[in-house]
């Protein structure tokens, strides 16, 4: 097996762990990767209604976390929420804004498709909802992106197509407009091609169909290399008039317990060569 192939499939397995955790019912909230909360910083401005925010980045993230289970990838974060209970016909509600570093930009054509999404998971069945996903594309819209599972029935994005706004950033390889944000560590201000930049906050709502008690995941993945990182955002969840907590945890016994699973920590990095200006 190539080494890209062995470090694909041990991402795939460390994904089917992750969402097998999930999927037995742990109710408390968690992190996978790297997680944390802030106010406005960079080109993130602060949350509609002010205040901090939740985040999850690839940068300092987790071989597999973050990745849906039929998309794959390299390295990710991802935050669970800790379980509340739903009624059917609730409305849903949280803000979120993908930020992202690695742009396209290969003499080979090849594209380099960071992703983040958003699911509700509900914790008696594993069964899951994508109420948002976005992905890296050079032009146009990311959001729903490309090639990834569709958006469920019942989810209302505002606005609903949305395109990458460029970040005030020098950029790298001739290209500006990498978003500035410091959870991406080194690629804060860094874009590997066109396509860098940040959507800006989203609305979603989703009128929930059955009864139940359930989990949101926010998760963010590099794709085929570890390289120029990416980043998810996400304020404002509510179920109802009621507040879901948003407290991130310490992920250092996540990360503990993932390393022990037959040392699943191997990332992959690609070497890239930069253009001179």
């Amino acid at each position: 097996m190539t080494q890209f192939g062995a470090a694909a499939s041990r991402g795939v397995a460390l994904a089917a762990i992750a969402w097998a955790l999930m999927a037995t019912g742990a109710s408390a909230a968690s992190c996978i990767g790297k997680c944390g909360t802030l106010g406005a910083n960079g080109d993130v401005t602060a949350p509609p209604g002010g205040g901090t925010y939740g985040w999850v980045s690839t940068f300092g993230g987790v071989t597999g976390a973050g990745q849906l289970p039929t998309i794959g990838g390299t390295n990710g974060s991802q935050f669970t929420t800790s379980a509340f209970t739903a009624t059917a016909g609730q409305n849903l509600h949280y803000e979120f804004n993908f930020i992202t570093s690695d742009g396209q930009f290969d003499p080979g054509g090849f594209i380099y498709e960071d992703y983040g999404s958003v699911q509700l998971i509900d914790v008696t069945t594993g069964n899951s909802i994508m109420l948002f996903n976005a992905r890296t594309e050079p032009s146009g819209t990311i959001a729903p992106g490309t090639g990834l599972p569709p958006i469920d029935p019942g989810v209302t994005l505002t606005p609903l197509d949305v395109p990458i706004s460029p970040g005030s950033g020098t950029g790298t390889n001739n290209f500006p407009g990498g978003p500035v944000w410091s959870p991406l560590g080194s690629s804060s201000g860094t874009c590997y091609g066109a396509g860098c930049g940040l959507t800006g906050w989203i609305a979603s709502d989703y009128t929930v169909a059955t009864s139940g008690t359930y989990q949101l995941v926010f998760g963010v993945s590099n794709w085929s290399d570890t390289a120029f990182d990416t980043g998810l955002a996400y304020n404002g969840i509510t179920i109802g008039t009621t507040p879901i907590g948003e407290d991130v945890p310490e992920p250092a016994a996540w990360a503990l317990m993932l390393v022990g699973f037959g040392g699943l920590g191997a990332t992959l990095r690609r070497r890239r060569a930069v253009l001179a200006g």
